[in-house]
């Protein structure tokens, strides 16, 4: 790893080459779009966008983050800034902490794809999930902060919102195993043996036992979470793009990987080896028990398949990064550097299943 992650989030640099756009058409859209917003504008890039380039809008009516679909040929389902937006505008209007959409466009005559823009939520966004830059105390409160927001989400009545139809229910990880097989297998660059035994061993290790059907965002992690400028609280849950219905354990196992994931596999870190108590920060047990409290479920996060899964889908979705870059479409400047990571997370998945005998 040779670049500093907490760079990639909330940072914005000059738009790059291949993702700039008109910025006077954008500005007059949106000025029929959007009732408030003013012209002119002065675009800039967020860091580190791998999937959606994202984009901050600097206007005279204020501040606002445009996201758009990348140019090129996409994976089918992928890339669907429409699901964003609705998901988003479904669950600020039930008061969760979510950015507010203001405008969808599919005319991709205005900036060359479909876009969405929504309010911008000035707030930290953390990589290292140890928090070096707060106090104990405040990272109690912000890990607390965002077990609530999680649980939120995922006892939020999402039927009662319209989304019903958001995701198919049931079979959750069977069809994430499934799904991003597929995804590997279409951006495959290269042999990994490690991935091609995970896609064999991971749909028959699937713990039993009954599935809950929720809204999950599909990558809640810290970096992620937009944290109060002044308060340790969860101001805004961004990035929905991975959002569908699901069982709640897929976000929750995920999330949790900041106590599971094996050093050096990921840029953001892990908490193996910390002294909890001294950050102030929960054990795994603890995280856990807080979030059943709050939902009322009874889920047990630390079975090693969920290690291996998420591990395998982080890979696979990395192997997506690879492949667009294969093929010329990929927009990000560190896009080669991320690909180096794709064998050694495959690799500490497999070891995963190892060293649980589970072979």
């Amino acid at each position: 790893m040779t670049s500093q992650p907490a760079a990639m989030i909330g940072q914005t640099e000059a738009v790059s080459e291949g993702a700039a756009f008109d910025e006077r058409r954008l500005a007059r859209y949106l000025e029929g779009a959007i009732k408030e917003f003013r012209g002119p504008i002065r675009v800039e890039q967020f860091q580190g966008g791998q999937s959606n380039p994202t984009y901050l809008l600097h206007a005279a009516s204020g501040r606002y983050v445009l996201r758009r679909k990348p140019a090129g040929v996409l994976l089918p389902s992928a890339h669907a800034v429409d699901r964003e937006y609705r998901v988003t505008e479904a669950l600020f209007g039930a008061g969760l902490p979510v950015p507010e959409p203001l405008a969808l466009c599919s005319d991709d005559d205005v900036i060359g794809t479909m876009f969405y823009v929504m309010r911008h939520v000035p707030g930290r966004s953390f990589w290292d999930p140890r928090m070096p830059t707060l106090s104990r105390d405040e990272r109690a409160a912000v890990y607390d902060s965002a077990n609530a927001a999680l649980a939120r989400l995922h006892t939020v009545d999402f039927a009662a919102l319209g989304l019903a139809d958001y995701g198919r229910p049931g079979n959750y990880f069977a069809r994430q195993i499934a799904r991003w097989t597929r995804q590997y297998e279409a951006s495959r660059t290269a042999d990994i043996p490690e991935m091609d035994k995970l896609i064999e061993w991971l749909p028959g290790a699937i713990p039993a036992g009954a599935e809950r059907t929720t809204i999950i965002h599909g990558d809640f992690s810290f970096h992620n979470l937009l944290v109060h400028p002044d308060r340790p609280e969860v101001a805004a849950i961004i990035d929905w793009e991975l959002s569908t219905l699901g069982d709640p354990l897929g976000d929750l196992t995920y999330h949790m990987m900041e106590w599971f994931r094996p050093e050096g596999v990921d840029v953001r870190g892990t908490l193996k080896g910390a002294d909890l108590d001294l950050l102030g920060i929960p054990t795994a047990r603890a995280y856990a028990e807080k979030y059943c409290e709050r939902t009322g479920f009874d889920v047990d996060p630390t079975d090693p398949f969920y290690t291996a899964f998420n591990l395998f889908r982080i890979a696979a979705i990395l192997q997506g990064i690879a492949g667009r870059s294969r093929d010329g479409v990929q927009t990000a400047a560190n896009a080669g550097e991320i690909i180096l990571r794709i064998n050694p997370l495959a690799r500490a998945a497999w070891q995963s299943v190892e060293e649980a005998g589970a072979t």
